[in-house]
């Protein structure tokens, strides 16, 4: 095993801070990890890493070392591919990505044939949940992300903004009546959407004449954490939903759903491309990142 082989083994410890969850992510017997890092230790002649029973954690030096690794395997990486360019197919090895299961479906599994014809070589792992994953603890290349960013550690690429609109069914409005403005939605349900089950349900939200974020509490029976399930549940007459339009569109244009009160509508939700803050990237996670940029603007404008 060559000292970048030991040092790609101390980069995924240091992430998962974990000695299991390493060698289950790299494919490795948790012995072969462990005395990978103990040799690196050796070399470097200090600590790179605190163990106690419970966690793992970078030791000064290890963290100086840790952000030295990451631009030196990303310059490897770097080196390894630079001539990859020359020829569209050859582009090789893994990229992981992330994305909600709507944005898979719909947008970026669809259109994975025309990327791979171009890169045979090419391995993709695609990641589609609502959870917000740690895209480095977890190993990812990049993330598309929906709703504000906030890790300020993370480099952002803006892809766009998704247009709300409000949903129901025709079922559920024949049985409860079409809301005409804020007052009646009183007498209506509301489909709760969280990312954790058990959290405080949302409420209706809409943009006031000045701009500002209005929040109107509501009632409803119903709590999803999927955003497959939140428009199943709207389709099953189960309440009003607040979604991306994009997301939609068909359902409405066949009449399964009907938009209401498009006077008061959320905020557009921005879609942003997320990854991690590094010197370099290597050449086929540059590709898949403006492969999926220009696919996700070809669905948010799709007619």
């Amino acid at each position: 095993m060559s000292t970048l082989d030991r040092m790609h083994i101390f980069t995924r410890v240091a992430e998962l801070a974990s000695f299991t969850q390493a060698a289950d992510a790299l494919g490795l017997p948790k012995a072969s990890v462990s005395t990978a890092v103990q040799q690196l230790e050796a070399e470097l002649g200090t600590r790179l890493l605190h163990r106690t029973t419970r966690k793992v954690q970078l030791t000064q030096d290890g963290q100086v070392f840790y952000e030295r690794c990451k631009d030196l395997l990303a310059d490897v990486d770097e080196v390894q591919t630079m001539f990859q360019q020359r020829g569209v197919q050859s582009l090789r090895g893994r990229v992981r990505i992330d994305m909600s299961t709507s944005m898979a479906r719909h947008a970026v599994i669809p259109r994975l044939p025309e990327l791979l014809a171009q890169h045979p070589l090419l391995e993709l792992e695609i990641s589609s949940t609502e959870r917000r994953v740690d895209l480095v603890r977890e190993g990812f290349d990049c993330v598309v992300r929906s709703g504000a960013v906030g890790d300020t550690s993370l480099v952002a690429r803006p892809l766009g903004a998704m247009r709300m609109v409000n949903c129901a069914s025709p079922a559920y409005l024949q049985q409860r009546g079409v809301p005409q403005g804020l007052a009646d939605l009183a007498a209506h349900h509301l489909v709760h959407y969280t990312n954790t089950l058990g959290a405080k349900p949302d409420a209706f939200e809409y943009l006031d004449a000045a701009g500002a974020r209005v929040l109107v509490p509501m009632q409803g029976a119903v709590t999803v954490n999927n955003a497959e399930a939140y428009v199943a549940a709207c389709m099953a007459g189960l309440g009003i939903i607040q979604v991306p339009c994009v997301g939609v569109r068909e359902v409405l244009r066949q009449g399964l759903l009907v938009e209401l009160l498009p006077q008061h509508v959320a905020p557009p939700m921005p879609l942003t491309l997320v990854y991690a803050n590094r010197r370099n990237l290597s050449q086929r996670v540059r590709v898949v990142m403006d492969w999926l940029a220009s696919v996700v603007d070809a669905y948010l404008h799709a007619v």
